[in-house]
């Protein structure tokens, strides 16, 4: 990894209201992982031997990394394309593997980004892992269900929580003083705590960049727990909140009621959910 060129300037107190997050994180420089800028650097290197399934291979366990090709695609489609560009891999044919390189070039690590900042980078880290998890879930669930949208629940997953990974990214001191909180107070609720510390809820601020980069309706869709009676959003959701529950160990008392739902959604008995989900990490 390289340095990066230009030190992040960090947001350290809230702004004024949603739409003023909106617009920083909009035009914002979004670091991703080192592995990810490192992997890309070889791939330009070799670009006559790559190709979109590599390259969608690739970014495919990048959260920040599969944002920013699906907000870059979103926001350059061409006129003549109907269709929404709902995958990394249906973005990198739609640009081009040239352009795509030339769009794309060398590219901020978070180890960089937050290399003054232990506490952040452990944050972010721990989200980032979580995120992972939550769509090697997600895929399995989708996978079993048949579901013809296996590829957008996984992205949909896996960018659940973009907006918490953005404000560790952005907004280390925000994201720390909410940790802090949560931590000082294990009753306190999220949204309560971002509504403090942020003037906003992440929930809010992650809908509205949707909508700003103009990502695909599907996958705006899929990421919206309010619509979670769709079998593709509880397929996410449940997915989310196993890999939150279990992140520490399979003991957490919150887990049977998610084996349970789960069980409704790939009908299957509760024994054989948790078979299910215990041997997708095996």
């Amino acid at each position: 990894m390289d340095p990066i060129a230009t030190p992040p300037s960090f947001v350290t107190q809230a702004l004024r209201d949603l739409d003023a997050w909106v617009r920083h994180f909009r035009d914002a420089e979004i670091p991703v992982l080192g592995s990810t800028a490192d992997a890309l650097e070889a791939m330009r290197a070799n670009e006559d031997d790559v190709d979109a399934n590599l390259i969608g291979e690739m970014v495919a366990d990048d959260p920040l990394m599969t944002l920013k090709v699906l907000a870059y695609a979103s926001t350059h489609r061409p006129p003549r394309l109907i269709t929404d560009v709902e995958t990394v891999t249906a973005a990198v044919v739609m640009m081009g593997i040239s352009p795509f390189f030339g769009n794309f070039g060398r590219q901020p690590a978070i180890e960089d980004w937050l290399g003054d900042q232990p506490e952040a980078l452990e944050g972010v880290g721990e989200v980032l892992r979580r995120a992972h998890r939550a769509a090697q879930f997600a895929l399995s669930f989708a996978v079993h269900r048949m579901d013809h949208d296996a590829a957008v629940i996984y992205e949909a997953t896996l960018l659940h929580d973009f907006a918490e990974m953005l404000l560790w990214c952005h907004a280390p001191t925000l994201a720390l003083k909410m940790r802090s909180a949560q931590k000082a107070d294990p009753t306190l609720r999220s949204h309560a705590v971002q509504q403090q510390v942020l003037n906003i809820q992440l929930f809010d601020l992650q809908q509205a960049l949707m909508r700003a980069w103009a990502l695909p309706e599907l996958l705006i869709r899929i990421t919206d727990d309010r619509h979670a009676r769709h079998p593709s959003v509880q397929n996410v959701m449940l997915a989310v909140r196993l890999a939150r529950h279990s992140a520490e160990s399979w003991d957490n008392p919150a887990i049977p009621d998610d084996i349970t739902a789960l069980a409704q959604l790939l009908n299957l008995s509760e024994p054989a959910t948790l078979q299910f989900v215990r041997d997708i990490e095996s």
